[in-house]
């Protein structure tokens, strides 16, 4: 499985604990931006950068569009801007400025001035040091509901970013606007890809 199959995987199940209505909005709005006058409504310059080094590591253009082309990035900094509460903001800035402080103390830089390599680094420890997602089952939580830290949710809320864009969803993924007839019993191999709403 390549590394792009996984994320796609993984993304079915890191969307459903974000997915609203305001979200969906708010990713349209941003598609429609240009990127070369891009000014972050909510983070500071520094912040910005780490976000869309971030999301440019984390899903860079292949052969499909990567996270910046979906403009992931500007979404993210909406979400900060128009859903988070004072404390919450805070909070992204305290995590985005402890991030980029282990960054500086274990490899001498800031996240977004790091080689790709030493991005790799940085990604592999905090994978092995944050906590996972509960168990679901459909999308909703089995068992206890522990926090998963600053890391892993920027992560799924990226990966949800991405595959909920209507470039992504049209483009990549299987798309039908208007869903023909129901086949209520079919052999797993004729389903194909993974289907868009």
């Amino acid at each position: 499985m390549n590394r792009r199959d996984a994320l796609r995987k993984s993304a079915l199940f890191a969307g459903s604990a974000i997915a609203a209505p305001t979200m969906l909005s708010l990713l349209q709005a941003c598609a429609k931006q240009d990127r070369l006058t891009w000014t972050p409504q909510f983070l500071a310059e520094d912040q910005a950068r780490f976000i869309t080094a971030f999301v440019d590591f984390l899903l860079p253009k292949t052969e499909t569009p990567g996270g910046l082309d979906v403009k992931a990035d500007i979404f993210i900094d909406s979400i900060y801007a128009k859903t988070y509460d004072e404390a919450g903001q805070k909070n992204v800035i305290t995590e985005i400025d402890k991030f980029n402080a282990d960054c500086k103390a274990a490899y001498g830089k800031v996240f977004a001035d790091l080689s790709p390599e030493d991005k790799t680094k940085c990604f592999q420890a905090h994978e092995a040091k944050s906590p996972k997602f509960p168990k679901n089952v459909w999308g909703t939580a089995v068992g206890p509901k522990e926090p998963v830290g600053f890391y892993r949710s920027l992560k799924s809320t990226v990966l949800w970013a991405y595959f909920t864009s209507e470039g992504i969803g049209k483009n990549v993924l299987s798309y039908d606007p208007i869903p023909g007839e129901f086949k209520g019993c079919i052999p797993v191999s004729e389903v194909g890809n993974t289907w868009s709403l």
